[in-house]
Formats: C-alpha cells, structure tokens, sequence
C-alpha cells in the first residue's frame, strides 16, 4: 500500500469515524463466551470439520479449532460458528499501521 493510500485511508477513517475493518477490508470477530463466533468479511470456507474450520481471508486465513463445531449460518460475507471455540488464529494478516 503506498503511503499516500494509507495517509487518504488514516484521514478517512478519522473525518468520517469509520471502523477500521470497513476500510482495510479486514475480518471483523465477535466471540460470546467460548460457544459462538461471528466472522464478517470473509472470502470463504477452505476447510471445515467438527474440530478445526479455516475461513479464506481478504490476506490470509483465519483458523478456528475446537469440538463440535458447526457452521450456523453462512452469508456470502458474513460466518456463524457454534461448538467449544478452543483457539483462534490468523495466518498471514498483515498489520496496518
């Protein structure tokens, strides 16, 4: 990214107050407690078993492990997964600063 793109971006995000994940297209995860995980701005399952789920990621993957993992919902940029979240990992999401 050149750094007047990421000048442009850092003054958008500060005059128009939007979140950060809008304007990097960068995944959004909201987790309640260990039994649920919401994942938006994903680009896709990669791989899905009740253990383990790997999401495709604008840069990167998101890994998710646990048991009994399900995939609740599923929109074309948004991921509901149920089950016993035991670990959360991003593989290679490059910082933006």
């Amino acid at each position: 990214m050149t750094r007047i793109s990421r000048k442009l971006r850092r003054w958008t995000s500060e005059v128009l107050d939007l979140p950060q994940d809008v304007l990097y297209d960068m995944p959004r995860l909201t987790l309640i407690g260990s039994k649920q995980l919401y994942i938006e701005n994903h680009r896709g399952v990669i791989h899905f078993t009740p253990d383990r789920i790997v999401l495709a990621l604008s840069q990167g993957q998101l890994e998710i492990k646990g048991t009994a993992l399900v995939i609740r919902n599923i929109l074309p940029d948004e991921v509901a997964v149920e089950g016993r979240i035991l670990d959360i990992h991003m593989n290679g999401v490059e910082g933006n600063g």
